[in-house]
């Protein structure tokens, strides 16, 4: 780190599960972090890896999420609790499970959470979300069909930490051409969060 800025913080972003660490709002939301003096560290999980497409079991989604972080920490020269959180989808969701089963975090930045699968609500996916105390941002689309808007403010209801909810109008579960937006959404989200911690 010799001659570098010491970062602000650091910033995990996890893909969904059908995709990479280059999915494009990932890439978009690293760009807008990066330039706010935050390290980033887009990860695959471990299936991406091997060249699988079908995605790994809960346990092994949650143990990659905890060691990246921790590798991250280490790569930042960060405290762990400097560190935020967050990805796409199952990305954004196995990150959120990491912090309610104690993994520290200065917060949680959430793209398309899955609240449920499409047509299933009665598969909810929100069971821990009572045990999250830091800081959360939901960002989604009004059409989401892993969850409503109705649906996203009834479950972040129940989250004890600070909630900010943000919705694209008219956007789907993939917010397809809108990665910019969402990017100076978490932007700005993360400027406030950083400059108040």
């Amino acid at each position: 780190m010799t001659g570098r800025r010491h970062p602000r913080f650091g910033l995990l972003l996890a893909p969904g599960a059908g995709a990479d660490r280059d999915q494009p709002a990932l890439v978009a939301v690293d760009g807008a972090a990066t330039s706010l003096g935050g390290q980033v560290e887009r990860m695959d999980f471990p299936y991406r890896k091997a060249g699988r497409r079908a995605p790994d079991r809960e346990p092994v989604l949650l143990a990659a999420v905890r060691e990246e972080a921790a590798a991250l920490a280490v790569r930042a020269g960060l405290a762990p609790d400097r560190l935020v959180l967050g990805g796409r989808s199952m990305g954004g969701r196995m990150c959120s499970m990491a912090v309610a089963d104690g993994l520290p975090a200065l917060g949680l930045a959430l793209i398309s959470y899955p609240l449920h699968p499409p047509g299933r609500p009665d598969r909810a996916r929100t069971g821990h979300l009572p045990r999250l105390t830091v800081p959360c941002l939901f960002v989604s689309g009004t059409r989401d069909a892993f969850g409503s808007p109705a649906e996203l403010e009834a479950a972040t209801a129940d989250i004890p930490g600070p909630v900010t909810v943000r919705f694209i109008d008219g956007g789907d579960h993939g917010l397809r051409r809108a990665d910019e937006r969402v990017a100076v959404i978490v932007a700005g989200w993360l400027e406030e969060l950083v400059g108040s911690a």
